[in-house]
């Protein structure tokens, strides 16, 4: 069944009213219709039925699909960008090619799945019988929440899969054959018995992951985080963390005249608490590992992080001003109502802060101070600046594919 974009945006109306419980309601039912080309972008599609539907190249943008029924469908080439799909039936789904960029999929069921047609002789027949396991690969979920997922027996050959969060995601005996994980959480994952050839896990968290690491060359492992410590563990320090973060606050209100500055340069603190609103002013950490760790409120003017780890930090509402995090890794961190501006010196002088060639990616800057920051040779892929302030920041040569930004916003940041 071919539908219009007209009738499609009827049947849209009537599942939005099911959907909100609102009289008129009717269910939608996609199953084996044709559906390349439309569009149900920015719109509540969740519980849908699109068992065994064509959508080739349609556009799902910022849709709500949590919990649709997508089981064998042909969505080749779709746009997927940002849209939920928490809990949805994927099942023996083609994606090569498809766009998953953002996407929450929570849960979701991406395992193996078939189906058949009658014919018009009444004889049985694969569903999209033209489909190849190639097809079935190459989908691109770049920065997608797969957490929980179900892929298990999954064909995702070639596949982007780059800094998405796959925490206790299912992929057993899955074929991820030149698969790029680079800079992907894999917390807890199971990648058991998987076809890993060529596979990339560059700069990923493979912390509690069931993964035969033998399987994968050392240079696609580079920069990867795993239980074994990336440097000097907690139990190392001198003296525990909660007494020298005593004395570094002491160090800060007496101008460096009693206590100690905190230096925890090259250690591996992933395990680290008590440091949200810490006093943490001018703090030395150099290539320090803080992955996950709540920064919340923290007080980390000045510090000096560059080189750090710091992907999926909680750094909601810091005071970072001045602070230097130069190729510094944050991507997926949350930065939300952090205050980045320069810091004001005595005399006037002002202490920019520094983020050049740091990994920014898929962060929301929402409510952020972000005035004249250094952002030169940044990569921010995708990341959303639409309501943060970011005037006379500097982002020359920085890489701003597919940010989020208002119109004004693109001026300066010379987008077209």
């Amino acid at each position: 069944v071919r539908l219009t974009q007209e009738e499609l945006d009827d049947i849209i109306k009537k599942h939005e009213n099911y959907a909100n419980g609102r009289m008129g309601g009717v269910r939608a039912n996609f199953a084996h219709h044709d559906l390349s080309g439309l569009s149900f972008a920015k719109k509540n599609m969740a519980d849908a039925d699109f068992t065994g539907a064509y959508m080739v190249e349609t556009d799902f943008a910022e849709t709500k699909l949590d919990r649709a029924i997508l089981f064998c469908v042909d969505a080749r080439q779709a746009n997927f960008r940002g849209a939920s799909l928490a809990r949805a039936d994927l099942r023996g789904a083609a994606l090569r090619g498809a766009n998953l960029v953002g996407a929450n999929m929570t849960g979701v069921d991406l395992r193996e799945g078939s189906l058949a047609n009658a014919g018009g002789d009444g004889e049985l027949k694969a569903a999209h019988k033209n489909l190849t396991v190639v097809d079935k690969g190459g989908a691109n979920l770049s920065g997608a929440n797969l957490s929980n997922a179900k892929m298990a027996g999954a064909v995702a050959i070639d596949s982007n899969f780059s800094d998405a969060t796959m925490k206790s995601t299912k992929l057993q005996k899955s074929s991820l054959k030149g698969a790029n994980f680079s800079g992907a959480n894999l917390e807890n994952a199971d990648l058991s018995k998987c076809d890993l050839e060529d596979a990339s896990f560059k700069n990923a968290i493979l912390v509690g992951t069931s993964i035969n690491i033998s399987e994968v060359s050392k240079e696609n492992l580079a920069g990867a985080l795993t239980e074994k410590a990336a440097g000097h563990e907690l139990k190392d320090l001198p003296t525990p963390l909660d007494q020298l973060l005593v004395l570094h606050e002491t160090w800060v209100n007496s101008n460096g005249q009693k206590g100690k500055l905190l230096n925890l340069s090259g250690y591996d603190l992933r395990q680290a608490t008590g440091l949200e609103k810490a006093c943490l002013t001018m703090m030395r950490g150099i290539g320090t590992i803080l992955y996950g760790v709540n920064l919340s409120g923290a007080q980390l003017q000045t510090a000096d992080l560059h080189d750090a780890d710091l992907r999926h930090c909680n750094l909601q509402k810091a005071d970072m001003r001045g602070v230097n995090l130069a190729n510094a890794k944050l991507s997926n961190a949350q930065l939300q109502d952090v205050n980045l501006q320069p810091l004001e010196l005595e005399k006037g002088r002002k202490l920019p802060t520094n983020l050049s060639g740091a990994t920014l990616r898929y962060i929301n800057f929402a409510g952020a101070n972000l005035r004249s920051v250094n952002f030169r040779n940044a990569d921010l892929t995708s990341s959303d600046f639409s309501t943060a302030i970011i005037t006379d920041a500097d982002f020359k040569n920085a890489n701003l594919d597919d940010v989020k930004c208002t119109p004004e916003q693109k001026k300066q940041l010379k987008i077209t």
